[in-house]
């Protein structure tokens, strides 16, 4: 298969308020730099390691998104240069990404992970979590991370009702938290396998990794 042309396809058909976030983890740089060359920005790792590696030899105009889990510990490796958080699960991790934010003059983007799954795995706030954090004067005082949406992870399944179901509660609940903060517009949900009904759900990012460079191979 090739990058360029799965790239090209997909763009083709993704509505104009919708962000493709390449999710290149565990992918070459020279796989990354195809689709770079065919216009590709915006960028997705799950390993602050590996995003770091990735920044340092690629070109400077790319943003890089961390959609892993982060560890707190982890947060000053990426904060240089990172451009939107995808997985903030917690007041503490807010508080951590604003203290590197502050210490590299720059603001850092994020969206609070909800737990829309019903697989233990899944890491992620509750909606009521959620508003609760975003209406604490704790919250209020981050001055160097601002929240820009939410994001969800659906259940591994092929019960489509499922993840439809998932996908409108993210929906609702990112309608819920702007009502708090008008300044949200990003729901980041859909991957490879689903993204088209995270679309028709209101999904406004998505993240496609082996749509685009093919199965992973994670030795």
């Amino acid at each position: 298969m090739s990058i360029k042309k799965q790239l090209q396809e997909l763009k083709s058909v993704l509505p104009k308020q919708v962000t493709l976030v390449a999710v290149s983890k565990t992918k070459p740089v020279q796989d990354l730099m195809k689709a770079y060359d065919v216009g590709q920005r915006i960028f997705g790792e799950n390993k602050v390691q590996e995003m770091v590696e990735k920044y340092q030899q690629m070109p400077k105009d790319i943003q890089w998104h961390m959609i892993g889990h982060v560890q707190r510990n982890k947060v000053k490796y990426m904060a240089p240069f990172v451009d939107l958080i995808h997985g903030v699960d917690s007041l503490k991790l807010l508080s951590e990404i604003n203290k590197q934010a502050l210490k590299n003059n720059r603001c850092i983007n994020g969206l609070l992970q909800i737990k829309i799954a019903a697989e233990d795995s899944k890491f992620g706030m509750t909606k009521n979590d959620a508003i609760q954090l975003m209406k604490s004067s704790e919250f209020k005082n981050l001055k160097n991370i601002k929240i820009k949406g939410v994001m969800g992870m659906a259940t591994f399944t092929d019960d489509q009702n499922k993840i439809r179901k998932e996908f409108e509660t993210l929906k609702s609940t990112f309608s819920e938290l702007k009502s708090i903060q008008d300044s949200m517009h990003i729901i980041s949900m859909g991957m490879s396998g689903d993204y088209p009904l995270a679309i028709e759900c209101g999904s406004t990012m998505i993240r496609v990794g082996s749509y685009i460079f093919g199965a992973r191979n994670y030795q």
